[in-house]
Parts: structure tokens; C-alpha cells; sequence
């Protein structure tokens, strides 16, 4: 069902992983609307994934992850996206203003403010951020940090986002959060009485992370790090204001001895 969004709703994705089909629509569809250049796609030797990771690059990936059972070979497929923190490191450390959270409670990344510092890097806790290097035809973007911004012009014009609009299973839904919340539990409650006991739920909540949540949450049938996601991601920020103020306090004591020490010296 189409979601017309609205300033000041709180929207996001969630991805099913159980009916992912691994086609790749969404890789596609993402790299089009938004412009993002071909990266060196080949073979990595590990299974049919081809783009690897995320990164400036590729904003949707799709993971293939092969297990080996009893009975054969199974797949672990999903499609992998920025998380849209609500408690995003990538925000709290970008020194110019570049990184911004829209009034769709999504954040992005402003390519023209952006000078390149990549403090936003190491900040995020799921390695979405990378800079994007050595297009030719596209140079005023290079050294910058990208990422997906959740197709932030199509919001604005009331459409859903490319990735959620080709995904043919809807394995990628797009809508207001606390309704694909609800959702999200009703298909795991399924699988559950389908005897799939190791699906769960991935970022829907604070329950399993220190980001606040995310704006982009996940069906899993394993474990997070059989998804190489952090199994209680951090936002290390959060704990900046405290180690500030405790910083202040251990200078304030260190001034005040100095001040008794040359005191006592004038005496």
C-alpha cells in the first residue's frame, strides 16, 4: 500500500528478510533515482553478493549469506540500508552542518556542505559512511561523505521511496514507524507458530541497541552477526555531554589545587 508521506511524520523501512529473493531491485532502483555511480562490482568469492558492503556507493546492499545444514545449503538474504539512528552518531560529530535530520525524522547528507573531514566514519556503529572517491564524471562529489538519505526529495513530494517501490515481494516496506512496528510483530509472530523459533526482530526498538531505535529496522532469521550487525550497537556519543562535564569537573579540581599550591608558595 502506497504511503503518502506528510511533514512531521515519523516514516522508515522495514526489510523482511524472510521474503527477500536476493534480486537486487532495489540496488538498482536506489543507484538510479539517487544518481549513485557503478562501483566496482565482481566477483568477491563469497557467494553471489557482489557489492560487499555499504558505502558511498552502494546504499542498498544485499547480503547473501550461505549456510551449510544438515539437509544441504540455505540462504540468508536481506537487503541492508543506513539505519537512520535516532541517537545518530554520524549528526552529533559532523562539524559543518552537513548532516542534518529532516522534518521526516530521517537524516541525510548535504553533498554540497560537506567538506570531506569524515569524522562521521568511525562515528557510525554499523560502518554505513564511507566517501566517495575516483568518479570522473561526477568530481564535485569526491572526498564526500554518502549514504542513503531514504530518497529524501521523493518524501518531499509525497512518494515513497525508490528501493521499497521496486522491491517485487515487498520484502522493503516503507511507511509511518509505529504502524510497520506493528506489522513487524504480527509477521514475526507467524513465523514463530511456523516453527522458525530463530526470527526476531533487529532495531525496531530500544530493546536491543543503544541508537534509540532506528528509522530502519529488520526481520532476521539468525542472529545479527551472521548479518555482520553489531549484536547491541552503541551510539558512542551519547555518553559525550557526561564525559565533558567530567572532564570540566577533573580540570576545575586540578585549577584549584594549582591556585592553593601558588598561594601557599606566595606564603
Amino acid at each position: 500500500m502506497l504511503v503518502q508521506p506528510v511533514a512531521g511524520d515519523e516514516v522508515g523501512f522495514f526489510t523482511d528478510s524472510s521474503i527477500c529473493i536476493g534480486c537486487k531491485a532495489c540496488e538498482v532502483a536506489c543507484k538510479e533515482w539517487n544518481n549513485v555511480p557503478v562501483d566496482d562490482i565482481r566477483y568477491l568469492n563469497s557467494s553471489y553478493d557482489n557489492t560487499g558492503e555499504l558505502s558511498a556507493n552502494s546504499w542498498r546492499h544485499v547480503s547473501f549469506i550461505e549456510q551449510k545444514r544438515d539437509d544441504g545449503v540455505a540462504w540468508l538474504m536481506n537487503s541492508d540500508v543506513c539505519k537512520h539512528c535516532k541517537h545518530a552518531a554520524c549528526l552529533d560529530v559532523c562539524p559543518t552542518g552537513a548532516i542534518f535530520r529532516t522534518e521526516f525524522d530521517t537524516v541525510v547528507v548535504q553533498a554540497d556542505v560537506c567538506n570531506g573531514c569524515g569524522y562521521c566514519i568511525p562515528a557510525c556503529p554499523f560502518g554505513v559512511l564511507t566517501r566517495r572517491e575516483g568518479i570522473v564524471d561526477q568530481p564535485a562529489e569526491t572526498h564526500v561523505a554518502q549514504k542513503c538519505t531514504m530518497c529524501y526529495d521523493r518524501l518531499k513530494g509525497g512518494d515513497e521511496p525508490a528501493c521499497a517501490q521496486a522491491c517485487p515481494t515487498k520484502s522493503i516496506q516503507f511507511g509511518p514507524l509505529p504502524a510497520l512496528r506493528e506489522r513487524a510483530q504480527r509477521r514475526l509472530d507467524v513465523l514463530h507458530q511456523e516453527g522458525v523459533e530463530a526470527a526476531r526482530l533487529y532495531l525496531a526498538d530500544e530493546s536491543d541497541n543503544e541508537v534509540g531505535g532506528a528509522g530502519a529496522f529488520f526481520l532476521l532469521l539468525d542472529e545479527p552477526a551472521k548479518y555482520r550487525y553489531p549484536e547491541r550497537p552503541i551510539t558512542p556519543t551519547r555518553r559525550l555531554r557526561g564525559m565533558w562535564l567530567a572532564a570540566a569537573a577533573a580540570a576545575a579540581v586540578v585549577l584549584a589545587g594549582v591556585g592553593a599550591a601558588a598561594a601557599s608558595g606566595r606564603r
